[in-house]
């Protein structure tokens, strides 16, 4: 599950945006109503495209699946999310934005945050010539015994 989405108060599209404006982004109806769910209630969280688009649906505005995916990949674009990869058919959309790793409980298929502080990475292999290590993404995964 992707969290609790709220978008039905006056604060959280406020809120909404105000993110969209931090990043230049013009607040049109479906971008204001997609921000307000997932930054409307101050909270971070990890968000797929499918879910988002069932809490639109749950909300009562009209928005197409590939709409809520081309908004997504607009707001990573603008800065204002990550996309974290798990696996070639499941991305999330993170309103956390520093670095930080992730753990991915297979049997739900839920994306939490780890502790980073408990992350050591002692050494990374040297990049090919003519390039630099931009992000160490760490997604472990987690299978209850």
């Amino acid at each position: 599950m992707d969290g609790i989405f709220d978008q039905n108060s006056i604060a959280a599209t406020e809120r909404g945006i105000r993110w969209l404006g931090e990043a230049g982004l013009r607040p049109t109806r479906q971008r204001v109503a997609l921000a307000a769910l997932l930054v409307g209630d101050g909270r971070n969280r990890h968000a797929t495209a499918e879910g988002l688009y069932a809490a639109c649906l749950a909300c009562g505005e009209r928005v197409s699946l590939a709409t809520v995916y081309n908004t997504l990949r607009a707001f990573c674009e603008a800065g204002l999310l990550q996309e974290v990869t798990v696996d070639a058919t499941r991305s999330y959309f993170d309103t956390r934005l520093d670095d930080h790793p992730h753990f991915y409980w297979e049997d739900t298929a839920e994306l939490t945050d780890a502790p980073s502080e408990e992350l050591q990475i002692a050494r990374l292999p040297a990049p090919p010539p003519g390039t630099e290590v931009a992000r160490v993404d760490v997604v472990i995964r987690l299978r209850r015994g």
